[in-house]
């Protein structure tokens, strides 16, 4: 078997494992608050968004794959030093993931994913092949990295507004009911649940197939970038059996460590959540279903009580967000590098 060949293998498992990290980080966050409140038992609240992540990507289409798969040029590109940029990419955000599920913090697989890829990308073929969006984005259109990176960015900061209003009209709307209205809200809570897990699946479950897609024309396997069915039932299975798994320290960080999480917070949490993965996935942006969870939850620790917000543990876990990309860009370039020198010019 030649290099070639081995570095695809190598490739397509890798991507499993890289979505397997995925849903092991973001079924923590999903479920976290539907496990503080008490709405539902941990088992029932992993089964509902391991099904529902697992039907996001087959349904939702495939415009985010397109947009993280399409900004970094490898036309002309030799097949190894290629297929090295993606493989460098890879490991560059399954190392973060490893390292801040180690120490229980939330990361965000997209922002490493993208990291890896702008680090690997300019040791590799240099910012020119980069699809930067600059152009674009001085005529007002959001194309390459400014949209991942918007997209990434911009998400946790309208979560945060979203949580806090959904919170608050919910205190508007329900202020004058003086009946027990919390079977209401358990029943929302299955509904929000489901909604959260479709729209972690149909975002983020994208990446990966974005860089098996990437890899396959890298190798010549494909004329023009396209994902083939096989990949993104592969992809979808493989960030389902990571959903499954659970990451429990994170779940204690989101749903005892921020503020005290009832049912409504978890209800206003998921609801939010789940509404900027929806729009971001239709427009094609990739989100961080971590950042956006935890951004909404603190919303909605703002609208209830801003000083019941751990807010100590919130800053712990956004500094994790500042370092995320820098991080992952030096992490892509040193694989390249190393793989490069190990593979190549050895």
């Amino acid at each position: 078997m030649d290099i070639v060949s081995i570095l695809l293998i190598s490739t397509i498992i890798i991507v499993f494992l890289f979505d397997f990290t995925n849903g092991f980080h973001d079924s923590a966050d999903m479920v976290a608050t539907a496990i503080a409140s008490r709405a539902m038992s941990a088992s029932v609240a992993i089964a509902i968004v391991s099904i529902f992540t697992f039907l996001g990507p087959l349904i939702a289409g495939l415009a985010v794959a397109d947009t993280v798969g399409t900004f970094v040029d490898m036309h002309g590109l030799q097949i190894e030093h290629a297929q090295v940029l993606v493989i460098g990419a890879l490991l560059a955000a399954v190392t973060y993931n490893i390292i801040t599920w180690k120490f229980g913090l939330p990361s965000s697989t997209s922002n490493s994913l993208a990291g890896g890829l702008v680090g690997a990308g300019l040791y590799i073929v240099g910012s020119k092949h980069i699809n930067w969006g600059i152009e674009a984005l001085q005529n007002g259109h959001l194309t390459g990295l400014s949209k991942v990176l918007a997209g990434l960015f911009l998400s946790p900061f309208f979560g945060f507004i979203v949580g806090f209003i959904i919170l608050k009209l919910i205190f508007f709307i329900f202020k004058r009911f003086t009946i027990k209205i919390r079977k209401l809200f358990v029943i929302t809570q299955y509904f929000s649940v489901a909604w959260l897990g479709f729209s972690h699946g149909a975002n983020d479950a994208q990446k990966g197939m974005a860089i098996i897609g990437m890899m396959l024309l890298a190798s010549h396997h494909t004329t023009h970038f396209t994902i083939p069915l096989w990949v993104v039932i592969y992809c979808s299975t493989a960030i389902t059996l990571g959903t499954m798994m659970g990451g429990w320290s994170i779940i204690k960080t989101l749903g005892f460590e921020l503020f005290e999480v009832k049912l409504i917070h978890s209800v206003a949490d998921q609801l939010g959540a789940a509404l900027i993965n929806t729009l971001a996935t239709s427009i094609g942006a990739p989100t961080s279903t971590t950042q956006v969870v935890t951004a909404t939850l603190l919303g909605v620790g703002a609208a209830q009580k801003p000083s019941h917000v751990g807010w100590r543990r919130a800053g712990q876990i956004i500094l994790g967000w500042l370092v995320n990309v820098p991080t992952s860009i030096l992490l892509g370039a040193s694989y390249a590098y190393i793989l490069i020198h190990i593979l190549i010019r050895s």
